[in-house]
């Protein structure tokens, strides 16, 4: 059967912006890390941004700036000023993947679409603007005090939409930040974009997988 939620609730930045995290870091660190160390180094880079939102919320040039700062202390990298800050300035400039401004647009004009995303309120509505879908509510982590995957982000989120969890499609590309703890609070209806930045999750947290946003519109009868 189709699915038939009141709200399609989305991650932003992987799932429908292109995240580009990595080649910003290729190019910023290019000289300062060997080739030979770059995939390391961009994995350690991803893992301390995830560890550096689990706590109290900062804003998330501080995020960047110290998951950046462990990273080059973990590999011996001299880190200068405003490195952390080049990734910040990046982010309103990212646009869409390619499969998603058409089947978005056809989803928004049945469903009421939605945002929920580890970003400030600067930055976010530059990339949404580029998605070309209409959204009906856009949700921050600074709106929120919280980052994914805290639960109090999402709690904030169904708080403002009024919205009981089953009640939500939940669509994003990460189990980590998005998809594990939506299941624990009881968002049954989750879709995982494979975006091919993750592994595949364990079929105990209950998700349709989508290749892309493409995909959506079958999962809705549409």
């Amino acid at each position: 059967m189709p699915l038939r939620p009141k709200f399609i609730t989305f991650d932003c930045y992987g799932t429908l912006t292109n995240f580009q995290m990595g080649p910003v870091a290729r190019a910023h660190f290019a000289g300062r890390v060997p080739e030979a160390r770059i995939e390391a180094f961009l994995r350690d880079f991803t893992a301390y941004r995830l560890d550096e939102v689990l706590g109290a919320w900062k804003p998330y040039a501080e995020v960047l700036e110290n998951a950046i700062r462990r990273s080059c202390a973990k590999h011996g990298i001299a880190c200068e000023p405003g490195d952390g800050r080049v990734f910040y300035d990046a982010i309103p400039g990212w646009g869409p993947h390619a499969d998603v401004p058409a089947p978005l647009t056809r989803v928004a004009k049945e469903f009421p679409l939605v945002i929920l995303s580890n970003a400030m309120d600067e930055q976010i509505h530059h990339n949404v603007a580029l998605l070309e879908a209409p959204f009906h509510a856009v949700f921050t982590a600074e709106q929120a005090q919280a980052y994914k995957p805290r639960m109090q982000a999402f709690e904030y989120m169904l708080g403002q939409l009024n919205a009981r969890p089953e009640e939500l499609l939940h669509v994003s590309s990460s189990f980590r930040y998005d998809l594990m703890t939506a299941h624990d609070l009881g968002i049954r209806d989750k879709a995982w974009v494979n975006r091919a930045h993750e592994p595949r999750g364990n079929a105990f947290y209950g998700f349709h997988e989508i290749p892309d946003i493409g995909g959506l519109p079958g999962l809705l009868g549409l």
